[in-house]
């Protein structure tokens, strides 16, 4: 894991935007074509901003899977992951590629399966991560299934993570959030030949601590990516303010 730490948070989204251009364009120029899975969250803001802003990168080329979504929200909602991506990177960049996942489906096992075979059949380049306040990776809140081999899975959703959600401003009450999701499984996105992990902003320091210089565990879902040798994680100063290391 190399981990470098900011000033600022757009300092910090404009070199990883930079180290996940110089991914998507060796994937390109070794296979013809970049595979990568896109965040959401505030986390996300500084370092899609930079990344859309790029030139060099040969977007029609790439295809898109998308790492999380709620359960029974319309793509229209404020908070749904499919309105956020089309937003901050579909609609600017145009991926020749995108897999989104349906949170409204009628069924979500049944949409987890559409996905799980189209991923399948893929080689994930890239992964866009963040983290948690509560640490979790994706939507796998703790403690987290380090053991599922199933690529699209639905999870619970805990109180931390679904007040994190009412902190950021995607819904107006608690009973707003909703309780289930359909996630990305921390086993997938491990199998990701490199992995950008931006995490900014204060309230996201004990997570940072607990899951980078404590114990590797479910309990502290992103500690996982400890055990990757190709990831890549960019902090604040705000974020990295716990680190003893």
């Amino acid at each position: 894991m190399k981990i470098k730490i900011f000033e600022t948070k757009k300092e910090m989204g404009k070199v990883a935007a930079e180290r996940a251009a110089e991914v998507l364009e060796e994937a390109i120029k070794e296979k013809g074509e970049a595979v990568f899975v896109a965040a959401t969250g505030a986390s996300q803001f500084e370092f899609l901003k930079a990344l859309t802003s790029m030139p060099s990168i040969d977007w029609s080329r790439t295809t898109m899977f998308h790492l999380d979504e709620y359960i029974g929200i319309p793509e229209n909602h404020p908070a749904s992951f499919r309105k956020y991506l089309r937003e901050r990177l579909i609609n600017k960049v145009h991926p020749g590629t995108t897999y989104l996942i349906k949170g409204d489906a009628e069924d979500p096992e049944l949409e987890c399966e559409r996905l799980n075979k189209i991923i399948s059949k893929k080689e994930i380049d890239v992964s866009f991560v963040g983290i948690g306040e509560n640490g979790h990776l994706a939507f796998n809140d703790p403690p987290a299934d380090f053991n599922t081999e199933k690529p699209y899975i639905v999870v619970e959703l805990n109180e931390a993570c679904r007040r994190q959600q009412l902190g950021e401003g995607w819904f107006n009450s608690l009973k707003e959030v909703p309780h289930r999701a359909i996630s990305m499984s921390i086993k997938q996105i491990m199998k990701s030949r490199n992995i950008i992990c931006t995490v900014p902003d204060a309230r996201k320091a004990e997570a940072v601590k607990d899951c980078f210089e404590g114990t590797i565990s479910p309990a502290h879902s992103a500690s996982i990516l400890r055990k990757h040798e190709r990831v890549f994680l960019f902090l604040d100063k705000d974020s990295a303010r716990l680190l003893e290391k």
